[in-house]
């Protein structure tokens, strides 16, 4: 959305601008709003060059304006229009701990059986339109929300999701983006489970002891995969006993893989139903360098993705590339010899390549 339109996303906002003096409105963009909490004061304004998104609108406000669109909110069971991102608390509405069935009847798990439903590449041009402008919504509130940061200071963790909770990688992982959120960055994954979730245990347990640490890694462990009963729960029970209130992390994840649940343990959720928009985000934000943990055919993509931003400088300078699991990147997918390779040959340029499993090498070799 243009910075030239002025962006009206809460209603104090809207009740604000409704009491500034002048008839009339211009050049605002208003963005799942109520009117009709004020509709003397809207009605009693006209509205020019102006975009209604999702929005209430009392009868008659209409014919107030001059050149303006109007978006309504399409969703069936979304919202097509979101001013902020997502949260454990939004998306798991309705989540009763201890019923797991009740996640199908929870906002995330109606939100995926209608994604289901309609076809993960759907037909239906009212469905395409809708997931579009609510994947719009996001990357704006996506948006906002990274202004408050040093893009320096974003950090992503890629890897696979089959990581469980009980092996010594999902403790490092954890531990690290600990250390680093303590430090003052934002930590940010595909919000999934495995390396992703454990990326944000790390970040919610961040100033809390290292006793505090092992417990809520005991928890967890309780249930090590996401395949098996009890895997949000055990997220929850650690939430509920350690509350988080100065840090924050983002998780990323995609209804296009909705049978992988979203951690809770995220206290940001941008979540899209267009995979693409979603890993090229990840990539585009984490400025401040990518860590790269053992994962599979798309964590590998997201190697290659990553090298090509660094080699074309695309934001005016690389990011550090670390790949965390010395065997595994060297050995059993010997991608890092690879790349190494290919850069003292030329065939890359500019890359910023680190190869560690010491949490003091990692660390010191991001921004």
């Amino acid at each position: 959305m243009g910075n030239n339109y002025r962006q009206i996303e809460d209603d104090w906002q809207l009740a604000q601008l409704l009491h500034e003096p002048g008839e009339e409105i211009k050049r605002c963009a208003f963005q799942s709003v109520n009117f009709t909490a004020e509709h003397e004061l809207a009605l009693a304004k006209t509205y020019t060059d102006c975009i209604f998104m999702g929005c209430t609108l009392p009868y008659g406000l209409k014919r107030q304006t001059h050149g303006c669109l109007f978006f309504p909110n399409m969703g069936e069971t979304f919202a097509t229009f979101r001013s902020t991102l997502y949260d454990a608390e939004s998306l798991y509405e309705d989540y009763v701990v201890g019923n797991p069935d009740s996640y199908k009847r929870c906002f995330d798990g109606r939100v995926y059986q209608h994604y289901l439903k309609k076809g993960k590449v759907a037909s239906d041009i009212k469905e395409t339109l809708a997931r579009t402008l609510h994947d719009h919504s996001i990357s704006d509130a996506l948006h906002d929300y990274l202004e408050r940061w040093d893009e320096r200071k974003v950090v992503g963790v890629m890897g696979g999701h089959g990581i469980q909770r009980t092996e010594e990688q999902y403790e490092q992982v954890a531990h690290l983006s600990k250390r680093l959120t303590e430090m003052g960055y934002l930590m940010v994954s595909g919000g999934g489970p495995g390396a992703m979730e454990a990326t944000h245990l790390g970040a919610w347990m961040a100033g809390r002891s290292d006793e505090e640490f092992r417990e809520a890694l005991k928890t967890v462990r309780r249930v090590a995969s996401f395949k098996e009963e009890g895997w949000l729960d055990t997220a929850f029970e650690v939430r509920r006993r350690f509350p988080q209130h100065d840090y924050e992390s983002l998780g990323i994840p995609t209804w296009l893989y909705g049978h992988e649940p979203a951690t809770p343990l995220a206290t940001h959720i941008a979540k899209y139903f267009d995979n693409s928009i979603r890993e090229d985000g990840i990539l585009t934000i984490a400025k401040g360098g990518i860590i790269f943990t053992p994962g599979s055919a798309g964590t590998l993509q997201e190697i290659f993705q990553e090298a090509v931003q660094n080699h074309y400088l695309t934001f005016g300078y690389a990011s550090p590339m670390v790949f965390m699991g010395v065997d595994y990147w060297t050995r059993e997918v010997p991608v890092y010899p690879l790349i190494q390779d290919l850069l003292e040959r030329g065939k890359y340029k500019n890359l910023l390549l680190t190869l560690s499993d010491e949490e003091e090498k990692i660390i010191k070799n991001l921004y």
